[in-house]
């Protein structure tokens, strides 16, 4: 996860989701309808922890559908924490790889056959890097694939980036590509025209997958502590982990 400050005024309280009128609109949508049988499931995460963020709960669905599953990790997010000495880059490229491992054994995730790639490219500079970003992508799948990565539009520049290589290497291969929101809901002026809700689906959790899903997030330990000693707060802040209450995740199809 590479998160913005949420202290700043551009953006709305911690549930100004639920201020957007069309959100109750949302139709529902099982996880068994967004892939078809045998298809394999790959989630693109911009930075470790984004597929937790997204889509953990439909995770843990598509899991015990059985889906042959494949998670790659873009970047190892070592530039979480700029300037700190606590949590020095050196250390966070050792320490996030390990906190993504606890992240999806509390999910339940079959860590034995899941594969897993990590991309090592660099926080907050994937933007230079979209065309190489989308090869590297589309060397991952495979025709048939069914791919879930963050929405192109969502507000921060890396997860903005993944969406688009996303979706330009789904078209080189011939994959499916699903779009998930995360930043997009503490922005209110993206309540509007910006969103587009009549591709919005609603995958609803029952009441275990939203516990597990929140115990995976604070796998995250490094993400829930900041720096206080350069001001530095935490990257994983409280209006996202109060948003992972929710019971529901939301696809743009």
């Amino acid at each position: 996860m590479k998160l913005a400050s949420l202290g700043d005024s551009r953006r709305g309280p911690a549930q100004i989701w639920n201020s957007a009128p069309q959100l109750a609109q949302i139709p529902p949508i099982a996880p068994a309808s967004l892939v078809t049988p045998g298809a394999r499931v790959v989630i693109v995460a911009p930075h470790p922890g984004d597929e937790v963020l997204a889509c953990g709960g439909l995770l843990q669905s598509l899991s015990t559908l059985e889906h042959p599953l494949k998670l790659i990790s873009i970047t190892d997010g070592s530039a979480s924490h700029p300037g700190s000495d606590v949590w020095p880059a050196r250390r966070l490229s050792v320490v996030r790889p390990q906190e993504s491992a606890e992240a999806l054994r509390r999910l339940g995730m079959p860590l034995h056959s899941l594969k897993w790639i990590r991309g090592g490219f660099c926080d907050d500079a994937l933007a230079a890097s979209e065309a190489q970003l989308s090869q590297f992508i589309a060397r991952y799948l495979q025709p048939g694939d069914v791919v879930f990565s963050t929405w192109r539009h969502d507000g921060n520049d890396d997860h903005d980036t993944v969406g688009r290589a996303s979706a330009k290497a789904c078209s080189l291969v011939g994959a499916r590509l699903y779009e998930l929101p995360i930043w997009a809901w503490h922005w209110p002026a993206r309540e509007g025209a910006i969103i587009p809700w009549h591709r919005a689906r609603k995958v609803r959790l029952d009441t275990w997958s939203v516990a597990r899903k929140l115990h995976a997030a604070h796998a995250y330990a490094s993400q829930l502590a900041g720096d206080p000693q350069i001001g530095l707060a935490p990257m994983l802040a409280q209006v996202l982990l109060e948003r992972m209450r929710e019971p529901y995740e939301i696809v743009f199809v």
